[in-house]
């Protein structure tokens, strides 16, 4: 690997902000007004984007190479969508990897004991803040039937089908899967496997990209220049 190869990082960057507003708050996430300027001596910028909590995802892996796919309605493109379980990060406290064992059983029913960091990623970077953490999760189980969440709303509709990893790469390659996170993780864990997963980092590795860990304007805030 070449010098270059291995000093590419992405990295923070604050810049100076003049001020921030938020302009609509919504059930999950708002739309906020930010004016900042990129040195001391530059003119104002000011850009409209989402301001979201973030979410994690979980791409499941099983002993037969299979990963598991749920297929959701998603409204905002009229489409049934092949996905990864996934949710939102709204629960305060809780940690990352615990966040997507939950949402794994919640709309899986599945549980994992060998959990690996499996990639990072900015969804939108020009219109949102949201920040996702997608895990390899192995070694399966079933939640009892007792102990298993009630799905609501969309949810309620969600299919589950195990695909053979291979065949889940050519779908996202031909086209056929359309869910960013999805795309992403299955060929990231068709790399991971055919490197026996040695580069994976462990579940509770830092996640210094999402938002709460390096600190965020709070709702309506206005900075004076």
């Amino acid at each position: 690997m070449s010098e270059q190869s291995r000093n590419i990082s992405d990295e923070q960057s604050p810049r100076r902000l003049v001020s921030s507003t938020t302009d609509y708050e919504g059930r999950i996430w708002d739309v906020v007004s930010e004016t900042f300027r990129l040195d001391d001596d530059g003119d104002p910028i000011t850009r409209d984007f989402i301001r979201h909590p973030g979410a994690v995802a979980i791409l499941v892996l099983d002993d037969q190479d299979r990963v598991l796919l749920l297929r959701q309605y998603r409204h905002p493109v009229r489409m049934d969508l092949w996905e990864i379980p996934a949710g939102l990060l709204d629960q305060e406290g809780e940690e990352f990897v615990d966040a997507a064992a939950r949402e794994l059983a919640e709309e899986a029913d599945i549980t994992a004991s060998q959990w690996h960091v499996l990639i990072d990623l900015f969804l939108s970077p020009g219109s949102s803040s949201e920040a996702l953490r997608v895990y390899l999760a192995r070694g399966i189980g079933e939640v009892p039937a007792a102990d298993r969440h009630e799905r609501t709303h969309e949810e309620a509709e969600i299919t589950l089908a195990w695909v053979e990893l291979d065949a889940a790469v050519s779908a996202v390659l031909e086209g056929r899967i359309h869910s960013p996170s999805a795309a992403a993780a299955i060929l990231a864990a068709r790399v991971a496997r055919d490197n026996d997963f040695i580069d994976l980092r462990p579940a509770m590795s830092p996640w210094p990209e999402h938002p709460s860990q390096h600190g965020s304007w709070p709702r309506g805030a206005v900075i004076e220049d």
